[in-house]
């Protein structure tokens, strides 16, 4: 076995954001012991590692409607001196923020996100153009990634999506939607966008409601009045509680977008204390994310990846056995021409000439065979990578397919992959065990059972329980 050494990008994540996060620096290992399983496997390469299929920023997503509620609150938020939202609504294009050390703000091509794995469009593209034939070169026509100097965005992404009411209905914006409420650790969403109907509409609220959950989404209500008389604030929320749980809402967390005090009263200091708290808890939320897609990567080898394989594996001795069946069958029709007009079965049944004619058979058959199976297993090749592309999937399913086209596989019925086996197995399951313990340690950090128990345990001479430490055997 070939020892794997540690992808560029595992090493990059060890230095840049696992040193904040010890449990996210104990994955980094796992990381690598499940690329080496799948580099053993054939699934991966070298360098390549499966960390890259999440983007390990915490990442902070914003969909609003054609109101301007969503751009005054980001550019107070965020403090920025030149307008980073509100451009969208023309463009059209979804907008990844992020912090920039240099005083000038600067805007890169959507191209930018699409090859580099940190960020949550990684390979976006591709996507695309399976959805849209050409639209994958187009990338730049959705995406753009912006650096501002603003340190609320220090160690986060923001993604900053085009106004809901105003986005054309199509399959690109619809897949885009979608796939930033799945990879965000938090979706603020503001409730001006419900106040209009569009498909585009529809579209995002059956998203949100495959995905609710209360620590994922904030509502934010855009109402001066809330200011102005604060008293009026549990009855704006309460409102827009039942008007939401009416479209299938019934979770999440309601806030009075704070970005309307510095319009009723420009000396006012904007209160953005409630939003801070929640944006702090965003990097917990990161660290569960990615422990939960290791979890996934590890149980997808055997409910998604062997499956795809063993399929192939199947239909592939399927073919080739009916093709060779169909050979034999016609060696079988010229024997019996044979027989019919010089009558060799006799050959068959003598003790020495018999069995040569058998050899010979095989001799002709066996090759044959092996030639059927090399020409059938191009065509599942070629049916497994565009499974693959299908699934999404990084791992390359016709290399392990090949891993099984030996001589001995090719003549035997044997459906199981090679590379399958109890060891394999067992190390999957050591890595499933070591996540969900990294899980429990991660919930350790904010409290354990020993660290409740405040007093040292006082044995109750009434109580009903057993000092099982005073049993000797």
């Amino acid at each position: 076995m070939t020892e794997k050494t540690a992808s560029k990008y595992l090493i990059n994540i060890e230095k840049n954001f696992a040193n904040d996060d010890p449990t996210l620096l104990r994955s980094i290992k796992i990381f690598h012991e499940l690329d080496q399983i799948e580099y053993d496997l054939g699934l991966i390469e070298m360098d390549e590692t499966t960390a890259t299929k999440n983007s390990w920023w915490p990442i902070i997503s914003l969909i609003g409607g054609n109101s301007t509620a969503k751009s005054r609150f980001v550019n107070s938020y965020l403090g920025s001196l030149q307008t980073v939202s509100g451009i969208q609504a023309a463009s059209h294009k979804f907008t990844v923020l992020l912090q920039n050390t240099h005083t000038n703000s600067a805007t890169l091509p959507g191209t930018a996100l699409d090859v580099d794995p940190r960020y949550p469009f990684y390979q976006v593209s591709k996507k695309i153009e399976q959805l849209q034939s050409g639209e994958g070169k187009r990338i730049n026509t959705y995406l753009e990634l912006k650096a501002i100097n603003s340190d609320r965005l220090k160690g986060k992404l923001f993604i900053d999506s085009p106004n809901m009411s105003a986005l054309q209905t199509n399959p690109v914006n619809s897949m885009l939607t979608k796939h930033i409420i799945e990879h965000s650790d938090l979706v603020l969403v503001f409730t001006d966008l419900f106040e209009s109907s569009s498909p585009m509409l529809d579209e995002l609220i059956a998203h949100i409601s495959i995905h609710q959950d209360a620590n994922k989404f904030i509502y934010l209500i855009d109402e001066p009045i809330a200011t102005l008389n604060p008293g009026k604030a549990n009855d704006i929320i309460s409102s827009w509680q039942r008007k939401l749980s009416g479209l299938g809402l019934n979770t999440g967390q309601f806030i009075i977008a704070p970005g309307q005090q510095s319009a009723i009263n420009p000396l006012s200091k904007i209160d953005f204390s409630e939003i801070d708290q929640r944006m702090a808890n965003v990097a917990y939320d990161r660290s569960y994310r990615i422990l939960d897609s290791l979890e996934k990567n590890i149980k997808d080898i055997e409910n998604v990846i062997i499956p795809e394989v063993k399929k192939g594996i199947v239909l592939w001795k399927e073919r080739v056995n009916m093709t060779s069946l169909i050979v034999l069958g016609f060696i079988a029709s010229l024997a019996v021409l044979a027989e019919i007009q010089m009558g060799i079965l006799e050959f068959l049944f003598d003790p020495i000439i018999g069995p040569i004619l058998i050899a010979i058979l095989i001799a002709i058959m066996v090759p044959i065979h092996l030639l059927i199976s090399k020409l059938h297993a191009k065509l599942i090749i070629n049916k497994l990578n565009e499974r693959q592309e299908e699934l999404h999937l990084m791992e390359n399913l016709a290399n392990l397919f090949e891993k099984n086209m030996t001589f001995v596989r090719m003549l035997l019925p044997i459906n199981e992959s090679i590379a399958w086996n109890k060891k394999i197995k067992a190390r999957l399951n050591q890595l499933t065990d070591k996540t969900k313990d990294l899980v429990q340690s991660l919930n350790d950090n904010f409290g354990s059972y020993h660290e409740q128990i405040q007093n040292p345990f006082i044995e109750d001479n009434h109580s009903s329980f057993l000092d099982l430490s005073k049993f000797k055997e």
